[in-house]
């Protein structure tokens, strides 16, 4: 499948380039709803093809991180099970970290793409290459994304930003050759 013709050839030389995805969580990788029990236990949903979309991603070399401001069992059970070495939570001046991340992954800021949906992303969104938003994300963040999924968050959008990722970078084929 081609790269979207009316998308503008700057994003796509942007998207060429990227080596590392950070994802958001609530409201990314999950929907952003909390579901309280009786007891107030909290969980949270994740869609299985995302899931996919990063393991895809990471045997094709494309890192994948994770900086979320809050700090969740659930979350960090699904980040491991993905294994996402790069899992930072509890951070809502997510800029250091993705600084951090950088710098022991071998990566510059433009090599970066940043997947968010609210207020919290927006400090890193503006340092990053390639700045992301989910199709549900609030209009300051879709102002400030140079690409935004047709899907909202926790509905495949991480997905459908993976699978742009590698159409762009040229694995695409690869990736489904391997599934087919």
């Amino acid at each position: 499948m081609p790269v979207d013709s009316k998308l503008d050839p700057a994003v796509e030389a942007l998207a060429r380039d990227v080596k590392l995805l950070i994802l958001d969580v609530d409201g990314v990788l999950t929907d952003g709803g909390l579901i309280y029990d009786h007891e107030g236990n909290v969980s949270k949903r994740f869609h299985v093809q995302d899931g996919l979309g990063i393991k895809i991603a990471q045997s094709l070399g494309l890192g994948i991180a994770v900086i979320t401001g809050l700090k969740h069992g659930a979350v960090e059970k699904r980040v491991r099970e993905l294994g996402i070495e790069e899992y930072h939570a509890g951070h809502v001046d997510k800029v250091p970290l993705m600084e951090g991340i950088c710098s022991r992954i071998g990566c510059e800021h433009g090599q970066v793409a940043y997947l968010g949906d609210d207020w919290v992303d927006a400090g890193v969104m503006q340092a990053v290459g390639l700045p992301m938003a989910v199709a549900n994300a609030q209009p300051e963040i879709l102002r400030l994304a140079k690409w935004v999924s047709r899907l909202q968050g926790g509905q495949g959008a991480v997905r459908e930003a993976i699978m742009f990722l590698l159409r762009c970078r040229g694995q695409f084929d690869a990736a489904w050759e391997k599934w087919s």
